[in-house]
């Protein structure tokens, strides 16, 4: 297999060199995002990721749902609790998947910029390899250490149990998701964030219907419980990674002006040079993301050892509906990832910081509407997600609904982190990223909690307030960082 990237008409190669020369001398980018306004290539590249991150939160969702209708009174309560764990444990599952596919994003981007298709294939290419490697690795930490993952939480021990089960299942799709996530990552980086989006529908189709098959049917492909979430998910993840590969391996457009990746007899042989440099991004975001997935399961600590046996549970309630804020933001910062590393590879710094500007502004508007509706009506948004159907549920409701109203107050914050960071990381910065972001968090989540908590009564409120906190100061220390341009000189 072998990624042929085409620029020009086939058999004007000298031609086709020339003018990328030129090009990239006068900054502007190539095919159809050269022919844009700034604003326009922000919409145009983040419309699709937009509907991308929501399906993606639908594939969650809909394992979440199905769980508060499985299950009655304690047993629904250490359901929930359970799978409270398990968003948390595939976070950890993603850290080094994520790590290597932040590195293809930041190469292929730039390559992309510059007009350089070969180091533009090299980067997918190694990535697929250092993703799948990085993938079966982290499998195989979280499936031999998952005892001592759910210890740590402290469960019952139903929600203990079904966590395992839970996490047993899903941990085999670790290998899936890292050659998934560099594909994806790669097409984006290009410019193509339409086919990520569809092969996300189609995952997100398949784990609906598998998910809802194995819990509900009858045996024996049906009647499975927990474990029936968790293989739906897996075969889901498996289906959307054979999808990718077989699209990328006959994808080409001869007459096309961009690059346009394929993945047809390449060279599969792992090339120190351009390992180094997915490594050079992506490992300061891997150390990031372990830290502050340390960090937030001391928080957890906390929480699950509150009065509330459903404090897990309430909690992460309130993140799903947390996410929903989350996806405008992650698609402008996926999207102004692309344009910041393309800018920077036609040697354009001036539009790469433009381009932030414009996509933060953007997100801090949406994000902000969205939180005036998470202000309005709090306990509204959770019971979509939690039926109140008995005394448990309406005690998840009632502790899940001010955690929702808290959202609704930080939005501005969390639209300003999260799209500073994904561009900062896009552009290679990852490690002034790490750097911040570990800062912030140990002094008010770690140590602002601890001490809190050593003189005063604790609460879930008062645990995401000290979050809410932690996101107002990360929010000025980045925007300081960002518009101070230092971060353009990056070398990746």
């Amino acid at each position: 297999m072998s990624l042929r990237v085409n620029m020009a008409r086939p058999g004007k190669i000298i031609e086709a060199e020339q003018r990328s020369s030129i090009q990239e001398v006068d900054g502007t980018l190539a095919g159809r995002l050269g022919r844009m306004s700034l604003g326009q290539q922000v919409i145009t590249l983040a419309i699709w990721p937009l509907l991308e991150q929501i399906l993606s939160f639908m594939v969650n969702t809909v394992d979440l749902i199905l769980a508060t209708r499985m299950a009655d009174g304690d047993a629904r309560v250490a359901v929930m609790d359970a799978l409270g764990l398990g968003g948390y444990a595939m976070w950890l599952m993603m850290i080094l998947q994520g790590a290597v596919a932040t590195g293809v994003l930041a190469i292929v981007s730039r390559a992309a910029g510059a007009r350089k298709p070969e180091e533009a294939r090299q980067g997918l290419v190694q990535g697929i390899l250092a993703g799948l490697f990085m993938g079966i690795l982290s499998g195989l930490i979280i499936r031999l250490s998952l005892p001592q993952i759910i210890k740590v939480f402290g469960l019952s021990d139903a929600a203990s149990g079904y966590a395992f089960t839970y996490l047993s299942i899903l941990a085999w799709s670790c290998p899936f998701l890292g050659i998934f996530y560099a594909c994806t990552n790669a097409l984006r980086a290009i410019g193509d964030t339409r086919t990520p989006f569809f092969i996300m529908l189609f995952i997100n189709m398949c784990n609906m219907i598998l998910s809802a098959g194995f819990v509900f049917l009858d045996p024996p492909l049906g009647g499975m419980g927990i474990a029936g979430l968790a293989w739906g998910s897996l075969l889901a993840w498996l289906l959307g990674t054979l999808v990718v590969v077989v699209l990328l391996s006959r994808k080409y457009k001869p007459e096309s002006e961009e690059i346009t990746l394929t993945l047809r007899q390449a060279n599969w042989t792992p090339q120190r040079e351009m390992m180094a440099r997915i490594g050079r991004v992506g490992l300061p975001q891997g150390i990031e993301m372990l830290g502050m997935w340390m960090i937030h399961a001391y928080v957890l600590r906390f929480i699950t050892g509150l009065a509330f046996d459903g404090a897990l549970g309430a909690h992460f309630i309130a993140i799903r509906v947390e996410s929903l804020s989350f996806l405008p933001g992650f698609a402008i910062g996926t999207a102004t990832a692309t344009l910041v590393g393309q800018y920077l590879g036609a040697n354009n710094p001036k539009m790469a910081l433009k381009a932030l500007r414009t996509a933060w502004l953007f997100a801090l508007a949406f994000m902000s509407a969205i939180g005036v509706f998470f202000l309005l009506a709090p306990e509204v948004i959770v019971r979509l997600i939690l039926p109140e159907t008995d005394a448990q549920a309406t005690q998840l409701i009632a502790v899940a609904g001010p955690l929702v109203f808290i959202c609704g107050i930080f939005q501005p914050a969390l639209a300003t982190t999260i799209v500073l960071k994904t561009c900062l990381r896009g552009a290679g910065a990852t490690r002034i990223v790490m750097r911040c972001s570990f800062t912030c968090l140990i002094l008010i989540r770690v140590i602002g909690i601890t001490v809190y908590d050593a003189y005063f009564d604790l609460t879930l409120i008062k645990i995401w307030t000290f979050m809410s906190i932690d996101l107002f100061i990360q929010a000025g220390l980045f925007i300081t960082i960002a518009f101070r341009g230092k971060w353009l000189e990056t070398k990746i």
